[in-house]
């Protein structure tokens, strides 16, 4: 009978975790100018999911290994279109969100497609909450490491790489890191709507955000909110959490604009 009164615990654990790890790690990613980047893989980590769960492995390799493809599929052909980069991507982007589709019928993979484009946080388990907590395990051991390199890439990253710190490292950790986020947002949110969850909270903050870690702590503060409500309303109104929590996301930023316009007046 307890069981039954609390079964919405572990969601809302899920939920307010991604909800803190998600807009921190879009902060980096807006400071460092790599959403597009971030976008990609996160539609990227889908074939991989597929081929994992066919082969009944964990789909947490399948993702990070085909989201960190993408990543280099996209870097390599950004060089072969030198000034349209944006082209490039998005169309790395669509193809790899196509061949994922593709693999469902190809490997006969028993997938639930719109579960991973659009989550289900009411049918999350233990596992998802392991794989949340080791994202965001990750994350802040990438801040201890390397919170003043992280600082100094974002504003000057060709200074940086002048004063010789270690840039591309940098950038291939936030790269894991953000596969890893992903990976653990699609419990939630799903592939399609993470995007949303990671830029919304951190472009309300980041013009009246002093420092990163300012910036990191507001957005996180933000998508706590934005996903344990979210999580909550889903639940009184019996809607699904995901798409409700993205609606939300964009609102968000709307509540943003009315509140410089009556500053402006």
């Amino acid at each position: 009978m307890v069981e039954t009164d609390i079964w919405w615990l572990l969601p809302l654990t899920i939920s307010l975790l991604i909800g803190a790890i998600c807009p921190a790690t879009g902060a980096l990613l807006i400071t460092q100018r790599r959403v597009l980047l971030a976008n990609l893989m996160a539609h990227s980590v889908l074939p991989g999911l597929v081929v994992a769960l066919a082969i009944g492995i964990d789909p947490s390799i399948g993702g990070l290994i085909s989201g960190l493809l993408g990543a280099l599929v996209a870097e390599r052909l950004n060089r072969r279109f030198k000034g349209r980069e944006e082209g490039a991507m998005n169309t790395v982007l669509a193809g790899f969100t196509a061949l994922g589709v593709l693999l469902v019928p190809l490997l006969d993979a028993r997938v639930d497609l719109e579960t991973i484009l659009f989550g289900d946080l009411l049918a999350a388990n233990t596992t998802d909450l392991l794989r949340t907590a080791f994202a965001a395990g990750a994350l802040l051991a990438l801040l201890i490491w390397g919170y003043r390199d992280l600082v100094f890439v974002g504003i000057d990253p060709e200074g940086a790489a002048i004063a010789k710190r270690p840039v591309l490292l940098i950038r291939l950790i936030c790269s894991l890191i953000t596969a890893l986020v992903v990976i653990s947002a699609i419990t939630a949110v799903g592939v399609i709507l993470v995007i949303g969850l990671l830029c919304a909270p951190v472009l309300m903050h980041v013009e009246r955000s002093r420092s990163l870690k300012e910036l990191m702590l507001r957005s996180a503060s933000t998508g706590l909110l934005l996903c344990g409500g979210g999580m909550m309303l889903a639940i009184a109104v019996d809607l699904p959490p995901g798409p409700l929590i993205g609606t939300l996301c964009l609102a968000l930023l709307f509540t943003y604009r009315v509140n410089t316009a009556e500053q402006q007046s």
